[in-house]
């Protein structure tokens, strides 16, 4: 989701998603929750972090809060390496409009706190 924000927020910038535990595919609810706001992100996939270590970076940010701590050192350069932790919905349990309403309270704050990101953090340095 916050791959599919940031990149909404702004075409001409290039971002990358990637985890430590990669299943190749997205959570079927995560696409929704995106597309309900307009946000097309069906195509992304659920990519290996190791496809990213040998590369440049000026950001990497980690989103999950056992991502920050299993996370590898990346020997390339990274200019900044940020983490915003947010809730994991897809290990939410309860019946589906709870399990629902989880995956849309996680988008918005992904979308509040990757617009400030953006706005503050990256746009000035365009």
């Amino acid at each position: 989701m916050a791959q599919g924000f940031l990149q909404s927020f702004d075409t001409n910038i290039t971002v990358c998603s990637a985890g430590t535990e990669a299943s190749g595919k997205l959570n079927p609810k995560a696409v929704a929750a995106m597309k309900e706001i307009g946000i097309d992100i069906s195509d992304h996939t659920s990519d290996p972090v190791d496809l990213y270590l040998d590369q440049d970076w000026d950001y990497v940010i980690t989103v999950c809060g056992g991502a920050n701590e299993t996370c590898p050192a990346f020997p390339g350069k990274v200019n900044h390496r940020l983490h915003m932790g947010f809730d994991d919905p897809s290990h939410v349990i309860g019946n589906e409009d709870f399990i629902w309403s989880e995956f849309i309270r996680v988008r918005d704050e992904i979308k509040e706190k990757f617009r400030n990101f953006y706005v503050e953090e990256i746009k000035p340095k365009l």
